[in-house]
This record gives C-alpha cells, structure tokens and sequence, in this order.
C-alpha cells in the first residue's frame, strides 16, 4: 500500500497538524490500496498563509513569466501520464484504457488551452475616459471530486496560475493520489513555493475550513449541489467569491425520425467512466413512434458492454468508486422498479461472476415518467432511462424538468437540433455527441452551479476587474 502521510506547503512536504491516516480504497478489490492524512484546519492556516505570502510576488509576474511557467509544467506534466493513469485506475476504478487515454490527457489539455487563453487574453481596454484591467484576484481555494480527478483539478490549477493567483487545494480523499503527482510535476517544474499548495482532507475538516477562511480570496468549488451549497453558506460570512460546479441530470433528446443510428454516439456517455460523469446524458426522451426500436438498439449497447478489471486494457467499464455510491446506485434501480419503470436489462446486484468490488451491471429502464426518483437524481452509475413523449414542446418540457442545468445532448438531424438548442436550460448543449470542447466555456444553470471553466473563460473567472478613471492621456 502506498504512504502519502504528507501535505505540501511552501514547496515543502511536511507533516500535518493533528490529522488522522484514512486509507483509500481500490474498487475493484474493496481492499486499501493508499493511505493519507485528512488534514485539519491548523493545516489549512499554514497553507493558506503561504499562499497569501506568495501571492506578493508571484500576482507581479509578466504574462511572459507565466507562460513560460506554464510551459514548463507542460512537459513535467508528459513525463508522469503513465502514473496518472496507474493511480486513478487503482483508486477510482478506471480502466487503464480510459485513464491512459481519456483521464490522464484531459489535464495536460488544460494546460495547453489554457497557454493558448493566455496568448489571447486582453488584460487591459479603454472604455470610455476609463481603462479597465484585469488583475490577479488572490488566494484561490480550489475543492475537487474523485470522478474525473486531473480534468477538474486542472481546470482550476492552469487557469489560476495564469491569472497570477495562488491557491490551496483540497482533491477528494476518495482518489488523492493525482493530486500529489500533480504537485511534485509542479515541484519540479520550479513553480515558486506557496504558489501551489496541497491540503489533503475531508470535506468537513479541510473543504469547510477552506471556504470560511478569511484570507481566502475565492472558493472554485466541483461536487454534488448539495456540498456547493454548504460551501457557499461557509463562504458568505467572508463575502468571497464562489464559483461552482455542481450536478447534472442531463437530457438526450431524440428527435422525432431520428436516424437511429446516431445513438452510439450519445448514448456512449452513459456508459463511458461507468457512468460517473456529470454530463452522462442519462435520461433518455423518445418518441413514442420510436421508442420501441430505439430500446432494442439501447439494449443491445447496454448488453454488448463487458464489465471487467481497471487495472487491464480494454473496452469494458470498471467498477464506481467505492461503497457509498454502489449502494445509492442499488438504491436508484430498485426505486424505479418499485415505482413501475420496465426494466429492459441490468438491474440490481453485481453483473454475472463478480463476488467482489463495486461493479454495477449496465442497466436500462423503459416507461420512466419524469416524476420518478431515477428521472429526477443523479444516479452516476451506468444507467439510463427511456420516456417516451408525444410532440417537441413536451420534450423540451421534460428536458428542463429538473432541478439541474449542466448539460443537454440532442440526438438525430443537426439542423432540427439547432433550432432546438436554445430552448434547453443548460450550460452546455451537444448535437450527436456528448463531450464537451476543452477551450470552450463549460458550467451550468439552475442548481448545476455558477461560473464558467475552460479556455478564456476559465481564465476570465479567476481575475478581478477594475475601472482607473483620470489617468493622464
């Protein structure tokens, strides 16, 4: 088992204050695979201390510093994809195919489009008599989810550093080790100490204390709606700002005369990552002069989808990350049985010869009405739902009846789907796809959460603005 009993702080490796050892847990095995240290709040007022110290110097830096800096990381960052990929197979249960090629990637594109951001962003214009400027906003804490581990941590990391900012960061204590690769690649890429911080930790212990702190300038928070807003009701004591990224239960809207086709491609998203993605275009809208053959091609995906081992090569699904979340997702496949949704194939339980590890069989539910727990939850898992409507107003009113707003799939002719589009209450909208543009702007409406990551946006989310008035022509 692997020992990361320490936090980084100041560009040191040190011990924590008062914190407890608690083992992370390989899915597949149910047994410890890495142990660390749940930090406390005495861990939290050191490394926030020496980032507000570092931000003196590192928020000075030029454009050029940053770049180059960011560079740098870039090419650490190449060196340890293979240690990446190991670590979240071992520790969120990806198979290595997916975190080799998908998970581990995600973070160095990053970087990459954040470089490209930069390039771009214009730091100062005049508006009227005055000049607006876009300035470092300060120390950053930054509190990331286990499912996409390096895709979230980066998304906040690069842009920060770009921005001039400093920032402490609290990855899940479900899948650490990622995080502490990160922060040795930004060790040895000379990024300054204090500039980047690591606190590891549960949410009640370090997340809490993160997002109340006083000398915390901004709370970039991904997680469940309901942990956003506990930290956002921390957070409002101090006036800091908050930006979220929080749940989804994402629509894919079949149209009408849909070439069936088509469905592979959006339908992927279920299953891709077992289902633990925020944008998985779970629920299914059908209508109803296709719903019969659209379930049979759903089925057979469903079917044709093998459940095996992370730590080898492959097209199958690996097992959702731990106890907690195998057991709601049980619970969400047996609601849906007890409130009378078909079920077409999966169901409860461990797919066929699997005794051990949270595996949890591809499943699809037929006859959902938008009132059921599994039409309105997050279930993340592989599971999808299929609701049958009549004419385009009633599917765009199922769409966006939910609580959530993160993102929207449209499956069938790309000219229909146009039309369509603006009608749907998300952040993000895909057409025969589901994955977003890593350089475009990515967050949702309504309870999926506030802000924009991604590209120039993310970058634009982590400075301030001000307006200089009088200065001399």
């Amino acid at each position: 088992m692997k020992s990361y009993l320490r936090h980084y702080i100041d560009g040191q490796w040190v011990e924590s204050e008062g914190g407890r050892t608690w083992a992370v847990i390989d899915p597949s095995t149910e047994q410890p695979v890495t142990e660390i240290t749940l930090g406390t709040p005495a861990d939290v007022d050191k490394a926030v201390a020496a980032a507000r110290r570092a931000f003196e110097s590192w928020s000075q830096t030029s454009v050029e510093e940053r770049t180059a800096q960011l560079q740098r990381i870039a090419e650490e960052y190449k060196k340890r994809i293979p240690d990446f990929a190991k670590a979240m197979s071992e520790e969120m249960g990806a198979p290595m195919g997916l975190a080799t090629m998908a998970q581990a990637p995600t973070g160095l594109g990053h970087f990459m489009a954040t470089l490209k951001a930069l390039a771009d962003f214009k730091w100062e214009e005049q508006v009227g008599r005055a000049k607006v400027v876009h300035e470092p906003l300060g120390v950053v804490a930054m509190i990331t989810p286990w499912n996409w581990p390096l895709n979230q941590i980066c998304a906040k990391v690069a842009p920060a550093l770009a921005a001039g900012d400093t920032m402490v960061l609290k990855p899940s204590e479900e899948a650490p080790t990622c995080a502490i690769i990160l922060a040795e690649v930004l060790d040895a890429a000379g990024v300054p100490a204090g500039v980047f911080n690591l606190v590891n930790g549960d949410g009640p212990g370090v997340g809490a204390a993160l997002s109340a702190h006083p000398d915390v300038d901004m709370v970039s928070f991904t997680g469940s709606t309901r942990a956003g807003i506990a930290v956002a009701q921390a957070a409002a004591t101090t006036v800091k700002r908050v930006h979220q990224e929080l749940g989804g239960k994402a629509p894919n809207l079949v149209l009408e005369g849909a070439d069936l086709s088509l469905l592979p491609n959006t339908v992927a998203g279920v299953l891709a990552n077992s289902g633990q993605s925020c944008i998985a275009p779970t629920r299914l809208l059908i209508h109803k002069s296709q719903v019969a053959d659209a379930t049979q091609v759903i089925k057979s995906m469903m079917e044709q989808t093998p459940v095996g081992d992370p730590a080898e090569m492959g097209q199958h699904i690996g097992p959702v990350v731990n106890k907690a979340q195998f057991e709601k997702i049980q619970g969400l496949i047996q609601s849906a049985i007890d409130e009378g949704a078909t079920l077409v194939t999966g169901g409860p339980g461990r797919p066929d010869g699997r005794n051990a590890g949270y595996y949890v069989r591809p499943t699809l539910f037929a006859d959902v009405t938008p009132d059921m727990r599994i039409a309105q939850e997050e279930v993340f898992g592989p599971v999808a739902t299929i609701t049958a409507y009549d004419d385009e107003g009633e599917a765009i009113r199922i769409a966006n009846g939910t609580p959530y707003g993160l993102s929207a799939t449209i499956t069938g002719d790309p000219e229909k789907a146009a039309k369509i589009a603006p009608k749907l209450r998300a952040g993000l909208v895909t057409i025969n796809s589901w994955s977003p543009d890593i350089a475009a702007p990515f967050g949702g409406y309504k309870q999926s959460g506030n802000g924009r990551e991604n590209g120039k946006y993310g970058l634009a989310d982590f400075v301030e603005v001000k307006t200089v008035v009088g200065l001399p022509s």
